[in-house]
C-alpha cells in the first residue's frame, strides 16, 4: 500500500548521502511521481481543486474513464491520504485533504511548464 505521508518529507539534498545525490536518486520522490503519474490520476484530482465532487461528476469530467478504474483510483487516493469521502447533502462526495490541496501548486507548475513548451511532446527534445 502506498502512503505518501509515511515519511517526514521530501528528500532534502543536504541530508541525502553524497552517492545518492550524485546518482540523482530519491526513492520517496520517485514513488510519489509514479503514484501521481498513474493513468487518470491527475485527471481525477484536477476537478477536486474546485471543491468536493460526486463520483458521477468525476466520470463526466474524465472521458473514457471507466467507473471500475475510477473506484480503484479513488480508493488508492483515499488510502494515501490525498482524498477523503463523506456524505454531503445525503450524497457521497470526494474531496482533497490538506495533503491533496498541497498538490495544487504542483499541478500549476506543470501547467506553466506545458505552456512554456507548447510545441514539444513530453520526452521529445525541444527544437
Amino acid at each position: 500500500m502506498h502512503n505518501l505521508s509515511r515519511c517526514g518529507g521530501w528528500c532534502n539534498p543536504v541530508m541525502v548521502v553524497r552517492e545518492e545525490l550524485d546518482a540523482g536518486h530519491c526513492p520517496r520522490f520517485q514513488e510519489s511521481i509514479e503514484f501521481l503519474g498513474r493513468r487518470w490520476m491527475a485527471s481525477i484530482l484536477r476537478p477536486m481543486f474546485d471543491g468536493p465532487v460526486r463520483f458521477s461528476d468525476l466520470l463526466d469530467a474524465v472521458p473514457h474513464l471507466s467507473s471500475r478504474l475510477l473506484s480503484q483510483r479513488l480508493e488508492e487516493l483515499c488510502r494515501a491520504g490525498v482524498v477523503t469521502h463523506r456524505l454531503m447533502e445525503g450524497c457521497p462526495r470526494y474531496e482533497l485533504t490538506d495533503m491533496g490541496r498541497d498538490l495544487e501548486h504542483v499541478f500549476l507548475a506543470i501547467d506553466r511548464w506545458n505552456r512554456r513548451w507548447p510545441d514539444t511532446e513530453p520526452g521529445e527534445s525541444p527544437a
